[in-house]
C-alpha cells in the first residue's frame, strides 16, 4: 500500500516542480487574504539554519505598494542617469518597474532578520551566519512559489530590493533588523510563463577525482 501512495506523491511533486514558471502578467482579480496566509504558512515549513526561521513576510496594500514602487523607480532613474544611459531607456525601465509592482494584485516583500541567529566576534563566522539566514529565507520563498503554483496562482521573484535596501526600509518604515531580499508579485495568470531551458543533471554534477597515490 505504501509503494503506490509514495509513487503518486513523487509524481505530483515532480510535475509541480517542473510546471512552475515565473508569471509577470496577471488578471485584475484580487488574491484573497486567506490564500496569501496559506502561502506564507507553506513558506514557514522550509528548513532553516538552527531552526531560527529568519524569514519575514511583509504584505503590501495598495498605498504602501505604490509608495515603494515609486521610491524604487526614483532610485533606478538616479543610478541609470549616473551611468550615462539613454534617458528614453531609463524612463521606459522605470515605468516598467512601477507597472510590474503596482499592477500585481498581491505583492509580498521578503526580508530576513539576524535577530535570532548566532552572533560571533569574528567577521568570517558572522558572514557565514548571514549566508545561512539568506539561504534559509530563499528556501522559504521556494516553498511559497511552489504553493502558489499548486493553488493556480502565478508568481514572480523580483531581486530589485537587494539594490536599494535603504530605500525599501524608508518607504515602508521597516523594523531596523529587517533586511529586504526580494519582492514576490502574485496573481491569477493572464498569460502563461515562458518555458526556459534547464541544464541536464550531467552538466551540473561534479564528482571529486580519486586521490593520487600518497595523497
Amino acid at each position: 500500500m505504501d509503494g503506490p501512495v509514495e509513487s503518486n506523491r513523487a509524481a505530483l511533486l515532480r510535475d509541480l516542480v517542473r510546471g512552475r514558471r515565473s508569471v509577470r502578467r496577471y488578471r485584475p482579480d484580487g488574491v484573497p487574504d486567506d490564500l496569501l496566509h496559506r502561502l506564507i504558512e507553506a513558506a514557514t515549513w522550509a528548513p532553516s539554519a538552527h531552526n531560527r526561521q529568519p524569514w519575514r513576510f511583509v504584505t503590501l496594500a495598495a498605498d504602501p505598494k505604490a509608495r515603494l514602487a515609486r521610491a524604487m523607480a526614483d532610485r533606478l532613474r538616479a543610478e541609470r542617469t549616473a551611468d550615462g544611459d539613454d534617458p528614453a531607456d531609463i524612463a521606459a525601465d522605470a515605468a516598467r518597474s512601477v507597472a510590474r509592482i503596482e499592477g500585481a494584485p498581491a505583492v509580498l516583500l521578503v526580508c530576513l532578520t539576524l535577530a535570532d541567529m548566532d552572533g560571533y566576534a569574528d567577521a568570517r563566522r558572522t558572514a557565514a551566519e548571514c549566508t545561512m539566514a539568506t539561504q534559509s529565507t530563499a528556501m522559504a520563498v521556494q516553498n511559497l512559489l511552489l504553493a502558489a503554483h499548486a493553488e493556480g496562482l502565478g508568481a514572480s521573484w523580483m531581486c530589485a530590493p537587494l539594490f536599494c535596501p535603504e530605500v525599501v526600509r524608508a518607504a515602508l518604515s521597516l523594523p531596523a533588523d529587517f533586511e529586504p531580499q526580494a519582492l514576490i508579485t502574485l496573481g491569477w495568470p493572464d498569460a502563461p510563463g515562458k518555458r526556459r531551458a534547464r541544464k541536464a543533471p550531467a552538466d551540473v554534477i561534479w564528482t571529486p577525482p580519486a586521490p593520487r597515490d600518497g595523497a
